[in-house]
């Protein structure tokens, strides 16, 4: 009973309801927000084939076009061009199956013409509904017009009325206009309805009839927005406030005492949900471009790997656990925006696509290499077995040392195999020469004899030690002793690391104290000649550089030296031995190193 007005509903009234009841058209426009983004594509190991894709597009085609989701068809396009741009990356390494899907692959044509067919669709769609909606508003306009004339009509109260209550309901019953009308023809309808109120004075009682349900209608609304605060989900929230909001401006005016206390009451409501609901999708945004920056940063990460290098399972083995890892991390972050996500996951997926292959072609090659170290240490198996038994000792002794440098040059073999494979050889290299060394026993008296000559040596070495020589007497008197040990042969296999470790420690410490005179001496020349160069810098920073690139040098000495020294083997007394040389050079290389910094130090101290 929206018609029944008072006649004391004055002009002032009649603009309070026109800005009031108006209101809600304007104050609740909330921008659309991209609602279907959480429809995203999830990123898993068994995506749509073109096929599949084609198969749903179809049905698409036939489905009303009202019912057509174009974020639906949008991803579907975008999906199918990511799976066509893959099977022809896959296809590129075989030159017939390329031109197969080249030349007979249709379902191209097919999937634009589909395309084509539901563009066309929802163009007609979306002309018929403009159309629609410019003849509402033609109808509405026309209604208005009509009220407009009967608002000047106060002869015939009970015709108007009567007219005015039918065109009311006309009015309601015509569909929707285009948006950007939708607010402008509602406001001159309120108008047109409450100029007719305030022109014919309906009864005050009828009004005030008006009034009270019309309160509580809105009253009934207000209270089912207020339950909206605490919905969980802001999206659904934000859906029912716009359904609350199209039933408010259904519903007529209330009293102007209570007009704007009702009308504030809903809107402050409805501002809450608005707010939050603006809060929700850019709390989103933000989430989206920080897991954004994070799968770039991670994509970058791993783009920089280099694969070139791995040469060993270890080193691939561990570049495995680096991918894997990064893999987990991928899954842990969150979506990036829509139109990243998929070309952030597409690059992220190409690289590791990549190390894979790379991975899979190296253990295809190591096998190859495998198989043919295996045939080689098998056949120096056999030959060593075949001449375990020979007696001719010298000749055979150069080949099977022969052989087992040739064993350590050859590459690895399956881990089944190695440690089997080596002690075949190895026992058939200790058979020979255990026999060797019982035919050869006669030979244990000169061992004794040359102990005894080592031992002397030794003992004249130490005597160096003691005696006050020059430098050029001291060092010819070692190298003539060294020479008298390498000529004297070998001793008895119990007693030669001991003698040679006491004979090592002697020539250490002589080399030593020689080393430590020649430091002297040579700190004492350089500083000389430090001060003889004076306040030229260009000098002295020339020096400085050549000191420096020499610095550097022996860095680079050390650093080759220690890294060998990891991978060698100080199992066997040779090789202690020789661990022993290695330390010792790492030593001197080490005391160069601190005499050079020291220069170094001298010279920044004339520069300041």
């Amino acid at each position: 009973m929206e018609l029944r007005e008072s006649s004391q509903f004055n002009a002032d009234e009649q603009r309070d309801v026109t800005l009031n009841e108006s209101a809600p058209t304007d104050a609740v426009k909330v921008e659309t927000v991209n609602e279907t983004h959480t429809d995203e594509p999830v990123e898993n190991d068994s995506p749509l084939t073109r096929q599949l894709i084609l198969e749903r597009l179809k049905t698409v085609a036939e489905m009303d076009a009202a019912e057509i989701s174009s974020d639906e068809v949008a991803r579907l396009k975008q999906q199918y061009y990511l799976r066509r741009s893959e099977e022809n990356a896959s296809a590129e390494v075989n030159t017939e199956e390329a031109f197969t899907i080249t030349s007979t692959d249709d379902r191209e044509e097919e999937f634009k013409s589909l395309l084509n067919a539901i563009k066309e669709k929802k163009a007609a769609y979306r002309s018929a509904v403009e159309a629609e909606q410019e003849h509402n508003l033609a109808l509405k306009k026309e209604i208005i017009a009509r009220l407009t004339e009967l608002s000047d009509d106060t002869d015939n109260v009970n015709r108007v009325i009567t007219e005015a209550r039918e065109l009311q309901a006309k009015f309601k019953t015509i569909g929707e206009v285009n948006p950007t009308n939708s607010s402008e023809i509602w406001k001159q309808y309120q108008e047109a309805c409450e100029r007719f109120y305030d022109q014919l004075k309906i009864n005050k009682e009828l009004r005030d009839y008006d009034f009270k349900k019309n309160l509580g209608e809105k009253e009934l609304l207000i209270s089912e927005a207020s339950k909206l605060l605490e919905e969980q989900d802001i999206i659904v929230a934000f859906r029912r406030l716009q359904v609350l909001h199209e039933k408010w401006r259904e519903i007529g005016p209330v009293t102007k005492e209570l007009r704007e206390d009702v009308w504030n009451r809903f809107k402050d409501i409805s501002a809450q949900i608005n707010k939050t609901y603006q809060q929700f999708f850019e709390e989103r945004k933000a989430r989206e471009r920080a897991n954004e920056e994070a799968k770039t940063a991670l994509c970058e990460r791993v783009e920089a790997l280099d694969f070139s290098t791995l040469s060993t399972y270890s080193a691939w083995d561990e570049m495995t656990r680096t991918i894997l890892d990064a893999q987990n991390e991928w899954k842990k972050l969150g979506f990036a925006s829509r139109k990243n996500n998929n070309i952030l996951f597409a690059r992220f997926r190409s690289i590791c696509d990549k190390f894979f292959a790379a991975k899979a072609e190296f253990f295809k090659t190591m096998k190859d290499a495998l198989a043919s170290n295996l045939e080689k240490k098998t056949a120096l198996c056999e030959e060593a077995e075949s001449l375990k038994e020979s007696t001719d000792w010298a000749k055979t002794t150069n080949r099977l040392v022969a052989m087992q440098k040739e064993w350590k040059s050859i590459g690895p073999v399956a881990k089944k195999y190695s440690e089997t494979l080596w002690r075949r050889f190895l026992a058939a290299c200790d058979y020979f020469f255990d026999q060797k060394k019982k035919s050869t026993s006669d030979a244990r008296k000169v061992e004794q004899d040359n102990l005894k000559t080592k031992k002397a040596l030794i003992e004249e070495l130490k005597e160096l030690e003691t005696k006050d020589l020059d430098r050029n007497e001291l060092l010819k008197s070692i190298r003539d002793l060294q020479a008298r040990w390498q000529q004297t042969g070998h001793v008895p296999f119990s007693e030669k690391d001991k003698v040679f470790k006491e004979y090592r420690a002697v020539v250490d410490r002589l080399y030593d104290s020689l080393g430590s005179r020649d430091k002297r001496k040579n700190a004492e020349n350089f500083s000389t000649k430090i001060d003889e160069i004076g306040d030229d810098t260009q000098r002295l920073y020339r020096e400085r550089e050549r000191v420096a690139r020499i610095c550097d040098q022996r860095r680079n000495e050390l650093s080759t030296y220690e890294n060998n020294l990891l991978f060698f083997n100080s199992k066997s007394k040779t090789g202690e031995s020789m661990l022993r040389d290695l330390n010792r050079k790492i030593q001197r290389i080490k005391d160069d190193i601190a005499e050079l910094e020291e220069k170094l130090k001298l010279i920044d101290s004339k520069l300041r």
